[in-house]
């Protein structure tokens, strides 16, 4: 009675398989873009964070000054001249490329930097969560600051 009944699945049976498929890849896709912006926001406070050490040794070794930038973001925060401990060269390097490397995780642009003989502040957009940045100072700040990035000028990161 049932040898004619051919062994394999149905149409439907195929389509529901097809259906379960895509939305458990549509769930591990949204947990792996999820995790790469908190991987990246671990590697901008990373560099921040270099930044803050380097800083103190540029301090030490230019006659306890970080030279003067005036605000700026993006490329500013790392040029190629200039006397001050964000240019790209000597002693600085190593802080220009750690800004550059936060720059191009959070979308060029996204950081900002300034400093005095005494002072200075470089703050850098998160990516996991873009009402945040992270921020340090020379007070010794090393912070997440839940605010919009800053357009003007700062001098220490913000307490909030």
């Amino acid at each position: 009675m049932y040898k004619n009944r051919s062994q394999g699945f149905t149409l439907i049976e195929l389509l529901v398989v097809i259906a379960i498929i895509g939305v458990l890849s549509a769930v591990v896709l949204a947990s792996l873009n999820t995790a790469r912006s908190k991987g990246n926001d671990a590697a901008i406070q990373s560099n921040l964070s270099t930044v803050r050490v380097q800083a103190e040794l540029y301090y030490g070794d230019n006659s306890n000054s970080y030279g003067t930038l005036a605000w700026t973001t993006g490329t500013g925060c790392y040029p190629a001249t200039g006397s001050h401990m964000f240019a790209n060269a000597g002693t600085s390097a190593t802080i220009a490329r750690a800004i550059s490397s936060a720059d191009s995780l959070n979308g060029t642009g996204s950081v900002g930097c300034s400093s005095t003989v005494s002072t200075y502040v470089v703050a850098a957009q998160l990516t996991n969560n873009t009402g945040q940045y992270f921020c340090v100072d020379s007070t010794g700040n090393g912070r997440t600051v839940t605010a919009a990035f800053p357009t003007a000028a700062i001098s220490v990161c913000p307490t909030t």
